[in-house]
Protein backbone atom coordinates (compact mmCIF):
# COMPACT_ATOMS: atom_id res chain seq x y z
CA UNK A 1 0.00 0.00 0.00
CA UNK A 2 1.27 3.24 -0.80
CA UNK A 3 1.36 6.04 1.58
CA UNK A 4 2.27 10.02 0.85
CA UNK A 5 4.85 11.58 2.91
CA UNK A 6 5.06 15.12 3.40
CA UNK A 7 9.18 16.37 3.15
CA UNK A 8 9.60 19.83 4.05
CA UNK A 9 12.94 20.91 3.84
CA UNK A 10 13.82 24.28 5.19
CA UNK A 11 16.26 26.40 3.55
CA UNK A 12 17.58 30.22 4.77
CA UNK A 13 15.65 31.69 2.13
CA UNK A 14 12.57 30.13 2.24
CA UNK A 15 10.57 26.53 3.54
CA UNK A 16 10.14 24.12 0.34
CA UNK A 17 7.32 21.33 0.74
CA UNK A 18 8.02 18.22 -1.53
CA UNK A 19 4.72 16.03 -1.71
CA UNK A 20 6.28 12.14 -2.50
CA UNK A 21 5.47 8.74 -2.23
CA UNK A 22 6.98 5.37 -0.94
CA UNK A 23 5.43 2.19 0.65
CA UNK A 24 5.02 1.59 3.82
CA UNK A 25 8.22 -0.10 4.28
CA UNK A 26 10.14 2.62 3.34
CA UNK A 27 8.10 4.64 5.88
CA UNK A 28 9.52 2.12 8.52
CA UNK A 29 12.86 2.49 7.19
CA UNK A 30 12.84 6.22 7.50
CA UNK A 31 11.67 6.47 11.29
CA UNK A 32 14.06 3.76 12.04
CA UNK A 33 17.39 5.66 10.46
CA UNK A 34 15.86 8.77 12.15
CA UNK A 35 15.55 7.22 15.71
CA UNK A 36 19.29 6.16 15.22
CA UNK A 37 20.47 9.37 13.94
CA UNK A 38 18.68 10.93 17.51
CA UNK A 39 20.04 8.22 19.25
CA UNK A 40 23.62 9.41 18.02
CA UNK A 41 23.46 12.75 18.91
CA UNK A 42 23.60 12.26 22.68
CA UNK A 43 27.13 11.71 23.36
CA UNK A 44 28.70 8.96 25.32
CA UNK A 45 31.99 10.93 26.86
CA UNK A 46 30.71 14.44 27.01
CA UNK A 47 28.20 15.07 30.00
CA UNK A 48 25.24 16.63 29.11
CA UNK A 49 24.24 18.72 32.89
CA UNK A 50 21.05 20.43 31.73
CA UNK A 51 19.27 16.85 31.83
CA UNK A 52 19.72 16.60 35.37
CA UNK A 53 18.45 20.29 35.63
CA UNK A 54 15.11 20.32 37.73
CA UNK A 55 12.33 21.56 35.95
CA UNK A 56 9.87 22.35 38.72
CA UNK A 57 9.89 22.07 42.58
CA UNK A 58 8.69 18.48 42.51
CA UNK A 59 11.07 16.66 40.59
CA UNK A 60 12.36 14.08 42.91
CA UNK A 61 14.27 12.40 39.82
CA UNK A 62 16.49 15.35 39.32
CA UNK A 63 16.22 16.48 43.02
CA UNK A 64 17.88 13.24 44.39
CA UNK A 65 20.45 13.52 41.46
CA UNK A 66 21.24 17.41 42.71
CA UNK A 67 21.41 16.18 46.37
CA UNK A 68 23.86 13.72 45.58
CA UNK A 69 26.33 16.09 43.29
CA UNK A 70 26.13 18.68 46.16
CA UNK A 71 27.21 16.19 48.47
CA UNK A 72 29.74 14.60 45.96
CA UNK A 73 31.26 17.72 45.60
CA UNK A 74 31.34 19.07 49.21
CA UNK A 75 33.40 15.69 50.32
CA UNK A 76 36.49 17.66 49.08
CA UNK A 77 36.13 20.97 50.77
CA UNK A 78 37.20 21.24 54.55
CA UNK A 79 35.77 23.13 57.18
CA UNK A 80 32.61 23.65 59.57
CA UNK A 81 30.09 25.31 57.01
CA UNK A 82 30.72 21.99 54.13
CA UNK A 83 30.56 19.98 57.06
CA UNK A 84 27.02 20.95 57.81
CA UNK A 85 25.78 21.98 54.54
CA UNK A 86 27.10 18.14 53.46
CA UNK A 87 24.91 16.42 57.05
CA UNK A 88 22.06 18.71 55.29
CA UNK A 89 22.18 17.35 52.38
CA UNK A 90 22.41 13.93 53.50
CA UNK A 91 18.91 14.60 55.03
CA UNK A 92 17.65 16.07 51.46
CA UNK A 93 18.96 13.63 50.06
CA UNK A 94 17.09 10.89 52.20
CA UNK A 95 13.97 12.38 51.22
CA UNK A 96 14.16 12.82 48.03
CA UNK A 97 14.89 9.09 48.12
CA UNK A 98 11.65 8.14 49.99
CA UNK A 99 9.92 10.32 47.73
CA UNK A 100 11.06 8.94 44.74
CA UNK A 101 10.95 5.29 46.18
CA UNK A 102 14.77 4.99 45.18
CA UNK A 103 17.89 3.17 46.54
CA UNK A 104 20.88 5.70 44.87
CA UNK A 105 23.59 5.52 47.73
CA UNK A 106 25.54 9.02 48.31
CA UNK A 107 28.77 7.52 47.02
CA UNK A 108 27.77 6.15 43.57
CA UNK A 109 30.03 6.38 40.54
CA UNK A 110 27.60 8.07 38.46
CA UNK A 111 28.85 10.29 35.62
CA UNK A 112 26.54 13.09 34.39
CA UNK A 113 23.82 13.66 32.50
CA UNK A 114 21.71 10.92 34.32
CA UNK A 115 18.26 11.15 33.47
CA UNK A 116 15.61 9.31 36.00
CA UNK A 117 12.16 10.19 34.24
CA UNK A 118 10.51 7.76 36.52
CA UNK A 119 13.09 7.23 39.60
CA UNK A 120 9.96 4.72 41.28
CA UNK A 121 11.89 1.61 42.47
CA UNK A 122 15.44 1.85 40.77
CA UNK A 123 17.83 0.08 43.17
CA UNK A 124 21.64 1.17 42.28
CA UNK A 125 24.81 -0.69 43.92
CA UNK A 126 27.31 1.96 45.75
CA UNK A 127 30.36 -0.02 43.61
CA UNK A 128 28.30 -0.18 40.16
CA UNK A 129 30.27 2.40 37.13
CA UNK A 130 27.50 4.17 35.01
CA UNK A 131 28.58 6.21 32.62
CA UNK A 132 27.37 9.72 31.00
CA UNK A 133 23.91 10.63 29.61
CA UNK A 134 22.50 7.19 30.78
CA UNK A 135 18.86 6.78 30.99
CA UNK A 136 17.07 4.97 33.72
CA UNK A 137 13.48 4.03 33.86
CA UNK A 138 11.60 2.74 36.82
CA UNK A 139 11.80 -0.66 38.72
CA UNK A 140 15.54 -0.96 37.91
CA UNK A 141 17.75 -2.94 40.01
CA UNK A 142 21.95 -2.79 39.61
CA UNK A 143 23.46 -4.99 41.97
CA UNK A 144 26.35 -7.11 42.35
CA UNK A 145 26.60 -10.92 41.87
CA UNK A 146 29.24 -13.52 41.62
CA UNK A 147 31.38 -11.01 43.40
CA UNK A 148 31.27 -8.17 40.71
CA UNK A 149 29.43 -5.14 40.29
CA UNK A 150 28.50 -3.37 36.63
CA UNK A 151 30.23 -0.91 34.52
CA UNK A 152 27.71 0.91 32.50
CA UNK A 153 29.54 2.92 29.94
CA UNK A 154 27.78 6.14 28.17
CA UNK A 155 24.60 6.89 26.96
CA UNK A 156 22.80 3.65 27.51
CA UNK A 157 19.15 3.15 27.85
CA UNK A 158 17.88 1.08 30.42
CA UNK A 159 14.13 -0.35 29.93
CA UNK A 160 11.23 -0.48 33.09
CA UNK A 161 12.39 -3.57 35.58
CA UNK A 162 15.06 -4.53 33.91
CA UNK A 163 18.00 -6.32 35.85
CA UNK A 164 21.90 -5.91 35.42
CA UNK A 165 23.77 -8.09 37.64
CA UNK A 166 27.35 -8.78 38.47
CA UNK A 167 30.80 -8.08 37.04
CA UNK A 168 29.21 -7.17 33.33
CA UNK A 169 30.19 -4.61 30.97
CA UNK A 170 27.68 -2.64 28.80
CA UNK A 171 29.38 -1.06 25.98
CA UNK A 172 28.08 2.75 24.96
CA UNK A 173 24.90 3.49 23.23
CA UNK A 174 23.52 0.34 23.77
CA UNK A 175 20.16 -0.28 25.12
CA UNK A 176 18.53 -2.59 27.74
CA UNK A 177 14.99 -3.72 27.12
CA UNK A 178 12.57 -4.02 29.48
CA UNK A 179 12.32 -6.17 31.93
CA UNK A 180 15.62 -7.40 30.68
CA UNK A 181 17.84 -10.09 32.91
CA UNK A 182 21.49 -9.08 31.83
CA UNK A 183 24.37 -11.63 33.13
CA UNK A 184 26.50 -11.21 30.18
CA UNK A 185 28.35 -8.20 28.44
CA UNK A 186 26.09 -6.21 26.08
CA UNK A 187 28.74 -4.62 23.51
CA UNK A 188 28.80 -1.11 22.20
CA UNK A 189 25.64 -0.40 20.35
CA UNK A 190 23.69 -3.81 21.22
CA UNK A 191 20.12 -4.26 21.78
CA UNK A 192 19.55 -6.89 24.99
CA UNK A 193 16.15 -8.29 25.54
CA UNK A 194 14.93 -11.41 27.21
CA UNK A 195 15.34 -13.30 30.44
CA UNK A 196 18.47 -13.93 30.45
CA UNK A 197 19.26 -10.92 28.26
CA UNK A 198 20.25 -11.95 24.78
CA UNK A 199 21.46 -9.35 21.82
CA UNK A 200 18.71 -9.47 18.87
CA UNK A 201 20.61 -6.57 17.05
CA UNK A 202 22.44 -2.89 17.25
CA UNK A 203 21.51 0.42 17.42
CA UNK A 204 23.78 1.55 14.54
Amino acid sequence: MLRAIVVIAKTSESSVQVQTTASAADVGKMLKNQLVENATIISADIPDWSREVPVQFWDPGRKLLLALRRYQYLQGKKGIIAAWISKWLVVRHHFWSVVAGAEIPLNCKIGGGLLLTHPNGIVIHPDAKIGVNCLILQQVTIGTSKGGAPEIAGHVDIGAGAKILGPVKIGPHAQIGANAVVLKDVPSSGIAVGVPARIIGTTE
